[in-house]
């Protein structure tokens, strides 16, 4: 396989992590015979130095000409938001991205490793069950795209409005995308929405309802928002794949992201009709702490991993590399991030150490199992 990468490691610990997950990038192509070429671009507070802008012509430019986008992170110290390099810099970095590209569906895995429970806030009955779930989150509807209105009423009072839509389309693809996944995995799909209020929810719940009558293996259970937020943390393990709206999907995922204790241990991807994707970590810039060496590159790993299985058909180096890492954990390596005071196993290491131990299991991989892997 030959396949173009645009790498946008962004700024704070993201290129520090971009190099750690190009470096298993590397040694998948050689273990496997694959090709990844890959060509850097600037993006966030790094593009602004340059253009004076966070999302220059050129990055687009390569991002088009590419298979698909390895994104790191964006965004400046806490007490710099104000300044023009950092103002608005996510939003005109990622978002404008997922507009650029159309980007309706963004992937986000939440597993909790058995090693690292002490990390997971739930209670070990309940983390013994099993945390395993995919969240799909649709990007390109809902309040986020609606018109916004903030004007004063006849009254003098102040009044604002934000405009829910759907069209039947864009649920419906979605939808597709989530059955094939829960086909996959262990054949479920929870649909969240609030349909007892909202008519864009019953739209919503209708068209997917539609949708899963050409899916007869898969079960399909609906599921308002608010009680979906409350079984996330009672029994998270009742769900497998999950599809929600935008501003209900962003709300639920951050929620489940503390399940599995930090967001160095997540990856997300997002992908459009035409399945060209973007893999970045949820979890920011972390400008504390870059150029320290103590940033856990895990996530920015895992990245690479979603980008083989969905945007290059890859599951087996997908599957490699999740269990390289899921090893490597088994064995007590950790950042600081994931450290536990007192742990007998516990071996601290720093991102490029993490990266080291990865890449050792990868490499020892003979051959890989898939049966794990979702």
């Amino acid at each position: 396989m030959d396949k173009h990468i645009a790498v946008l490691a962004g700024d704070g610990i993201g290129p520090e992590v971009m190099e750690q997950a190009l470096r298993v990038l590397s040694a998948i192509a050689e273990k496997f015979g694959h090709r990844f070429s890959t060509t850097t671009a600037l993006v966030g507070g790094a593009a602004y130095d340059k253009y004076e802008t966070h999302l220059p012509e050129e990055t687009k430019s390569i991002c088009r000409s590419s298979d698909a986008i390895l994104f790191g992170s964006v965004g400046g110290p806490v007490g710099d938001m104000n300044n023009p390099k950092w103002k608005n810099c996510e939003a005109n970095s990622i978002l404008s991205l997922r507009k650029t590209f159309s980007f309706n569906v963004n992937y986000r895995p939440v597993k909790v490793i058995p090693e690292l429970e002490y990390l997971c806030p739930l209670k070990k009955e309940v983390i013994e069950r099993g945390v395993d779930i995919l969240f799909l989150r649709e990007l390109l509807g809902d309040c986020y795209f609606g018109e916004h209105r903030t004007f004063n009423a006849e009254n003098g009072v102040r009044t604002a409005t934000d405009l829910i839509t759907y069209d039947e389309e864009q649920i419906a693809s979605i939808a597709e995308v989530a059955f094939r996944a829960a086909q996959k995995r262990r054949g479920k799909v929870t649909s969240v929405d609030k349909a007892n209020v909202l008519d864009a929810s019953k739209l919503w719940r209708a068209v997917v309802r539609e949708v899963a009558l050409g899916y007869p293996d898969v079960t399909l259970e609906d599921m308002l928002v608010d009680n979906c937020a409350m079984q996330i943390v009672r029994d998270p393990s009742q769900f497998d794949v999950v599809v929600t709206g935008n501003m209900f999907g962003d709300i639920l995922t951050d929620a489940a992201a503390v399940l599995p204790g930090s967001l160095g241990l997540l990856a997300s991807a997002s992908m459009n009709r035409e399945g060209f994707g973007l893999y970045e970590p949820p979890g920011g810039s972390a400008q504390d702490i870059a150029g320290t060496g103590t940033a856990n590159p895990v996530a920015q790993i895992l990245c690479v991993a979603l980008m083989l299985r969905h945007s290059f058909a890859l599951e087996t180096e997908a599957c490699a590399i999740e269990s390289a890492v899921e090893t490597t954990l088994k064995e007590g390596y950790r950042t600081r991030d994931i450290a536990r005071s007192g742990e007998d196993n516990q071996k601290i290491v720093d991102t490029r150490g993490m990266s080291e131990r990865i890449l050792e299991h990868l490499l020892a991989i003979t051959v890989p199992s898939t049966a794990a892997c979702s």
